[in-house]
């Protein structure tokens, strides 16, 4: 497990965000290519079609709803043994090589040394989530984790970043302001589930553009990305 990099010391008097909640795959961490290589995989071992094109497409789609898909494309498996042997797939790459995203682990450092509360809201599932909060330090360095296989609707609905929100407020036993709270997106479906939420969301673009999204902020990188960047832009909405 790689040691978590030193976060810049604090700026006095700076703004903070109330919360920041992190998206996992292709946000702080870059599995996209492994889940396009299982799918490739998968439905061409059942004698279908699935392109890069066709996985692009399904950035951020629920483990669920997305075996769906791969039923119509020829899959002959059940829902749930797609999701498994997906998900087992992809587990086992990322234990092999976890391949974080650029400025991420910086970033989620310098929030917890700031004392922001961190969610991890993710639409994969808890063994995967498992493997990369390690990467990350271990449990603890996210308050909360909300996985896609917890029973509630997946992005884009709201319910994972509100699910996410509501277990934070209880997790510090106080109110936090969702107005000052910043969620961190790489996906179209992500961005949608964030805003609808009511959270200001940045979109951090990885294998698909976001400038028109519906974020409410783009950013190339979350490179050199500071806790006060985050909180100055939502400082004005709180106000």
């Amino acid at each position: 497990m790689e040691a978590m990099p030193t976060p810049p010391p604090p700026r006095p008097d700076a703004p903070l965000p109330t919360a920041v909640l992190f998206d996992m795959d292709g946000t702080l961490v870059d599995t996209e290519p492994y889940w396009i290589e299982a799918e490739i995989a998968l439905v061409r071992a059942h004698g279908g079609t699935w392109t890069e094109a066709d996985a692009l497409a399904m950035v951020g789609t629920g483990l669920e709803d997305a075996a769906a898909v791969f039923q119509r494309a020829g899959v002959a498996l059940t829902v749930r043994e797609i999701v498994e042997h997906l998900l087992g797939r992809v587990v086992a790459r990322t234990r092999q090589r976890t391949v974080h995203r650029d400025g991420a682990p910086e970033l989620v450092a310098a929030l917890r040394e700031r004392g922001v509360p961190l969610a991890l809201v993710t639409s994969s599932e808890a063994p995967l989530a498992e493997v990369v909060v390690d990467a990350y330090g271990g449990p603890g360095v996210f308050d909360v984790v909300v996985t896609g296989d917890q029973g509630h609707p997946a992005k884009p609905a709201p319910d994972p970043y509100l699910l996410g929100a509501a277990r934070l407020a209880e997790r510090v036993g106080r109110p936090l302001d969702p107005r000052g709270m910043v969620a961190v997106e790489d996906s179209r479906t992500g961005v949608r589930s964030a805003t609808a939420a009511g959270i200001h969301t940045v979109g951090v673009p990885n294998l698909v553009p976001l400038h028109d999204s519906g974020a409410d902020t783009v950013l190339p990188t979350l490179a050199g990305v500071t806790p006060e960047d985050l909180g100055r832009l939502v400082a004005g909405v709180r106000a």
